[in-house]
């Protein structure tokens, strides 16, 4: 018998391979595809009507790509009448003028990220403005917003070559940026799209003895079920989890909610996109580290296997290695691109946080202790001002039959021996400088089995082509 009609004239189908083609995860881009792709967007104050030698070379880079990416880790708000620093924020007041909008698309960003740890530094106004700043200058952004919901969403791009999407999320946030989705009559909570880690400190089984008898001789100690291979400590605002293991550091795991949450952003993403943007700003297991997190590759292979074209990285302020999976690309940091020192104005807290007097010191004057001892952490005071801050490199990748073509790495350096107020602007790197930054790269790549070639300046990594997709 024949079936009927759906009201708008269709027919139904009980057919998985419609649906499967419908709902497909696979790459649909043009050949050609190009994706530039940079780091942190540590940024104040407008660059491209300024006196900056070397900047149109470095924006030159991007020409004839169709995404420009980069991580906005800063507020776009004028304080005077929105906003206003928090008692919770990402270890330094990160804000830029209203003009670094408009200024952000003449260098021909399109797409950016906005799930880190400056994302709620200066409230919800601040989120808000910087939300209007971006979508006024037709900047695509994701990772904030009024709920969970809005947070985590893929956002979207439309390119000559194909339809992009992008899902920010971030590993490291102030917990009262977290955001939230409404429940019953309590509305939602604005913020940022979260990817929540429970952390471990790793020791030798012998130290992990020696907590054991520590944790048992405390008050108040109620035994819990027996753990072989950790110790939990209770602190008054939390607890320390401590586990056995061969290299003392940090272990970490994603929280299950989260990652699913994510993992379904991912794939609604890329279901109603060509190529699928997956970006996270990561600084665990600290800026100490030029190697990622212990859950970082697992994850990010999950994330390409549910559709990702690409898996970026940003937070530890200083590169890392590059990892090619399934003909994907995984960078695991690739640095600063904007590492602008000079911020105004700064919050009364980061004033005290550096011992400083408002009515004596002044605002460069904190910033430039921020940048010598660095900004106060769970682990203490993180220095930033070492030059692997300074140095990072351009990723661009350029995709041919849907798959990942090559990789050209441009290196730059943001004029860390420039006075104050003129510091952290990209420029490309001399020679020596950049064939180290690049010698650098290659080798924290090398331990994930991607060959990068160094040729006149520019790394590159090749991958064989993909046969011709059927017509």
């Amino acid at each position: 018998m024949e079936k009927s009609l759906h009201k708008n004239g269709s027919r139904p189908t009980d057919n998985k391979g419609d649906f499967d083609e419908f709902c497909s995860i696979e790459t649909n881009v043009a050949d050609g595809f190009k994706m530039a792709a940079v780091g942190d967007l540590l940024y104040g104050r407008p660059v491209t009507k300024g006196y900056y030698p070397g900047l149109d070379e470095v924006l030159n880079v991007f020409q004839g790509s169709d995404v420009v990416f980069g991580n906005l880790e800063t507020n776009i708000l004028d304080v005077t009448s929105k906003g206003c620093p928090q008692a919770e924020y990402g270890g330094a007041y990160l804000i830029s003028v209203p003009e670094v909008g408009p200024d952000l698309s003449a260098m021909g960003f399109n797409i950016v990220s906005r799930a880190n740890n400056h994302t709620l530094d200066w409230g919800v106004e601040g989120l808000r403005e910087t939300s209007r700043a971006l979508t006024s200058n037709g900047i695509v952004h994701a990772g904030a917003g009024e709920n969970l919901a809005q947070a985590g969403g893929a956002r979207f791009l439309e390119t000559p070559r194909g339809r992009v999407a992008l899902v920010s999320f971030a590993a490291t946030f102030e917990p009262m940026a977290r955001a939230c989705d409404p429940a019953g009559e309590a509305p939602g909570r604005p913020g940022l799209n979260p990817l929540r880690l429970a952390r471990s400190v790793v020791v030798s089984s012998e130290m992990l003895e020696r907590l054991r008898e520590v944790r048992e001789a405390l008050p108040w100690y109620a035994p819990p079920p027996k753990e072989a291979s950790r110790v939990t400590i209770q602190w008054p605002f939390g607890e320390v989890v401590f586990q056995a293991g061969e290299k003392p550091g940090y272990s970490f795991e994603p929280n299950a909610r989260d990652v699913d949450n994510i993992l379904r952003n991912l794939r609604q993403g890329k279901q109603f996109s060509d190529f699928c943007i997956a970006t996270n700003h990561g600084h665990e297991p600290g800026e100490f580290s030029r190697e990622p997190a212990d859950y970082e590759q697992a994850f990010a292979r999950k994330l390409i296997d549910a559709g990702a074209d690409v898996y970026i990285n940003h937070g530890p302020h200083h590169i890392r290695g590059i990892e090619i999976y399934k003909g994907r690309p995984i960078f695991y940091a690739l640095g600063n691109f904007f590492n602008q020192d000079l911020r105004s104005p700064v919050g009364a807290d980061m004033f005290d946080a550096h011992e400083k007097d408002p009515r004596l010191d002044t605002d460069a004057e904190v910033s430039a202790h921020e940048m010598a001892v660095g900004y106060p952490s769970a682990e203490g005071f993180l220095p930033l001002r070492d030059a692997e801050f300074y140095e990072s490199v351009i990723s661009v990748s350029r995709f041919e039959n849907n798959r990942l073509a090559e990789i050209k790495l441009y290196p730059i350096e943001l004029r860390r021996t420039s006075r104050f107020a003129n510091r952290g602007v990209p420029r490309l790197a001399p020679a020596p400088q950049g064939y180290a930054i690049l010698e650098r790269l290659q080798a924290l790549s090398e331990p994930f089995g991607t060959k990068v070639e160094i040729n006149n300046g520019v790394a590159i990594i090749r991958l064989q082509p993909s046969p011709a997709q059927p017509e």
